[in-house]
């Protein structure tokens, strides 16, 4: 409460931060500090935090308080992975970023204490920024039953202007009889005020027909039908100890309407178990096992691992069948040693050594692990870094490189880089990425090399396997000093900071030797192709949005069995302008839609017969599939292409969007929800899953290996893509069948209840006496109405026998 911007404050082991601190200096060399940041994200593995070099010697207190530093940085906001500001301090200026920063909310782990200066205090934190209003998900009985109330609110006026109508009537023709034993000379009123009163007598004692306990009665079954789910043994995942999660009790009906599903597929549809499968290093490949008359033989479990005996540091669990690799490591071939060496460089992992030899890598993403882990089998392992070091042990040789700079990788440039100097004092850039973008980069001299190396990429991808393209550059000291100085000064700048950095990147990044490329096996989830025929069968659309390169989707498409030979046609989108994606789309609508006429701007001008969209879709028997990379799906998202990218999509069996952004993601979900009338279901489990989850009208996060950022933003969550063929089926069908019977039921007991009333006013002269008593209304609504109609909204059950003949 007391912590005010400009502040230093001490932060001891396991406390959690304040406020969003500049880190100064901690009880860790060089000024490290580890934080967990599970209130932030979800995720649970230690992330490093690091000290400017400058201020990692401030540890005593008369130091601090001679500090006078200023620090000019961007206004309070709520993104979590960036922070741009400077700081000024003895006439120098230092860039800030997110990694010399402590956010509010994390947990201060493995450090005795540190220092920091705090930046953004109590509601300018970018915790508390992320805490605005969360948007609402409704379901569309929820928006049926108000629409109903309302109808009933209507009627109940209805029948209480027609009772006082009566009221008046009778009053003026039949009521003057009865003056002889109930006279009316102490007190006079007219028949029409007296039916006035009426109205309102009667709208008391009619009011049970507007449902007033429905809302209360349908959270009570919402929160039954929640627990059914949380309590479903056969959604339990034995291995993580992981139980399915209804995260929100308002979508339960929701699961049983589902037409659209959009998943993801690394960690989804895959395991997200990385294991470096295959490689091509200067255009030789390596990874497949050969007979005595070079024939390729398949790899199974009694197929004789490679012996990495030679190699004290090796991990025991990894596992490579190419003895050829090893032949050439131990040759000391430069082209494989450089491979490796970039491995072992290039990356974001922090190692820890428990006891001699014994080396844990702690990864944020399971590739770098696996790529990690494969260069230190092959000899050259990772040992150590500090801010401004690597240190390896090249063939059982310590060498340590000086870290000059990182190229941070991100959605955009899809590629890292580093820079370092040997200790020989030469430079090198080290870069890996996606195959696409690394070629575009490459020196001219790289052509045939990179043709082959294109053949091998294609080979891997054909085989499910995931890819990166690896490549390096040796830089002139001069002209590196120079592109450094301006890096700096790019770095300390304010306002577009990251563009201005980009710039920088790209330039330094042009020119590059490939290496080769690198092919990692990611499998299938237990039960994926089954889960998917299965929806397929119950005409559920299902959608795979992925930020792999084609060919690898397909290949998962094949595997999954939404992508099969005997389909009529597989339409591949990959223009690069928006004209080609244009005349992509047309000319697969026409292929499709032989009997329709396509105009120019691609939309479908129907014949009579095929009027409406439904009754369309529904007559093209034949089976397709579309698959769409990143570049045409940002042409076709465009508002004058849209329309018939949807269409397009919603005739084809199957849609494989490959290469694609996050926000590409929810972008295209936001398209299926705009123009369909239908209810869609995001299902990932990363954090580049979590603005399409929330875009859905339902979104599920799988418990996987990418952290717990998509659990966290999702409305059910589980451990295995198979869970939610028991989600829809089972349970959305049950809640919704369950919610609709009691609903019906629930507007006639009260319909049935009121109406009495109604028919009795027209045989006590519209008196607005009552037909029940106190005792009976009580025990009819609680005994014969409310309690039977409750049990069967949450245990009615829907039996399907299926008999073969």
């Amino acid at each position: 409460m007391n912590v005010r911007v400009g502040d230093i404050i001490k932060l001891e082991n396991n406390q959690f931060v304040a406020a969003d601190i500049l880190l100064l200096c901690s009880s860790e060399p060089y000024g490290l500090c580890y934080v967990e940041t599970a209130e932030l994200d979800g995720e649970t593995n230690l992330k490093v935090r690091q000290a400017l070099t400058v201020t990692s010697d401030l540890g005593d207190i008369s130091k601090l308080m001679d500090f006078d530093g200023e620090v000019i940085c961007e206004p309070p906001n709520n993104k979590l992975d960036r922070f741009t500001g400077t700081l000024y301090w003895k006439g120098n200026k230092y860039p800030l970023d997110n990694e010399k920063m402590l956010l509010r909310g994390c947990v201060l782990r493995n450090t005795e204490w540190c220092f920091g200066m705090v930046i953004f205090a109590g509601s300018q934190t970018k915790l508390m920024q992320n805490c605005g209003r969360t948007k609402l998900k409704r379901t569309s009985i929820d928006k049926l039953m108000n629409t109903l109330v309302l109808w009933i609110f209507a009627f109940l006026i209805c029948m209480g202007v027609i009772l006082a109508v009566g009221h008046t009537i009778w009053e003026t023709y039949v009521g003057t009889n009865f003056r002889v034993f109930l006279p009316w000379d102490t007190f006079q009123i007219s028949a029409v005020f007296s039916g006035f009163l009426t109205f309102w007598s009667y709208i008391i004692i009619l009011n049970t027909v507007v449902p007033i306990s429905l809302y209360v009665s349908v959270e009570v079954l919402r929160l039954g039908h929640s627990h059914f789910i949380n309590w479903d043994r056969k959604m339990y995942h034995s291995p993580m100890g992981t139980a399915a999660q209804a995260r929100t009790t308002t979508l339960n009906e929701e699961l049983g309407q589902v037409e659209f599903i959009f998943s993801d597929k690394t960690g989804t549809l895959t395991q997200n178990i990385m294991v470096f499968s295959k490689c091509s290093i200067n255009g030789q490949m390596y990874g497949d096992v050969y007979d005595e008359f070079d024939q390729k033989v398949e790899i199974t479990e009694k197929t004789a691992c490679v012996d990495f005996s030679f190699n004290p540091l090796c991990d025991r669990r990894f596992k490579f069948y190419d003895s050829s690799l090893v032949e050439a490591i131990k040759m000391e071939d430069p082209a494989v040693q450089e491979f490796f060496r970039l491995l072992a460089l290039c990356h974001t992992v922090m190692p820890e050594e428990k006891s001699e030899g014994n080396l844990v890598y702690q990864a944020q993403s399971p590739d770098e692990g696996a790529l990690v882990t494969a260069a230190r089998n092959f000899g050259f392992v990772f040992r150590a870094r500090t801010p401004e070091t690597v240190t390896l042990c090249e063939m059982g040789r310590t060498v340590t490189y000086q870290l000059l700079a990182i190229l941070d990788f991100n959605n955009v440039r899809k590629r890292m880089s580093v820079i370092v100097r040997s200790p020989e004092g030469q430079i090198k850039l080290y870069s890996k990425g996606a195959d696409t973008i690394i070629f575009e980069r490459l020196d001219p001299s790289c052509e045939n090399l990179m043709y082959t190396t294109s053949e091998h990429l294609s080979e891997f991808a054909g085989e499910g396997l995931r890819t990166l393209a690896l490549s390096y550059k040796d830089l002139d000291e001069d002209y590196f000093k120079v592109w450094m100085k301006r890096l700096l000064f790019a770095s300390t700048v304010i306002e577009n900071r990251e563009d201005q950095l980009a710039v920088l990147y790209d330039e330094i990044e042009l020119g590059m030797k490939l290496l080769g490329a690198t092919a990692i096996e990611d499998k299938l989830q237990e039960g994926v192709p089954e889960t998917i025929a299965c929806l397929n069968l119950a005409d559920i659309k299902i959608w795979v949005l992925t930020g792999d390169k084609l060919e690898t989707a397909m290949n998962i498409g094949y595997s999954c069995n939404m992508l099969r030979d005997d389909m009529n046609e597989v339409f591949v989108i990959s223009g690069h302008t928006l004209q080609d994606v244009q005349q992509q789309l047309r000319s697969a609508k026409e292929h499709i839609l032989g009997l329709s006429r396509v105009s120019s701007a691609g939309h479908v001008e129907k014949t009579d017969a095929f009027a409406e969209d439904s009754v369309f879709e529904e007559a093209i028997i034949a089976e397709y599939a579309l698959v769409i990379n990143g570049h045409s799906l940002a042409h076709a998202l465009e508002p004058q292409l849209e329309h018939i990218l949807l269409d397009l999509a919603c005739l084809c069996k199957t849609v494989i969007c490959c290469r694609v952004t996050p926000m590409q993601k929810a972008q295209v979900v936001e398209l299926v929800k705009r123009h369909k009338r239908a209810v869609t279901l995001a299902i990932g489990d990363g954090a580049n899953d979590v603005s399409m989850i929330k875009t859905a009208h339902i979104g599920v996060g799988i418990s996987g290996q990418e952290g717990m950022q998509a659990v966290l933003a999702s409305d059910y969550s589980f451990a295995q893509f198979r869970y939610l063929q028991r989600l829809l089926l089972v349970h959305g069908r049950w809640s919704y069948f369950r919610m609709c019977n009691f609903l019906g039921y629930f507007f006639y007991k009260n319909f049935a209840f009121t109406l009495v009333h109604f028919w009795y006013g027209f045989f006590c002269g519209f008196s607005a006496q009552t037909v029940y008593d106190q005792w009976f209304i009580t025990l009819f609504n609680i005994v014969y109405t409310s309690l039977p109609v409750l049990a069967m909204g949450l245990f009615d059950q829907v039996i399907i026998a299926l008999v073969q003949s």
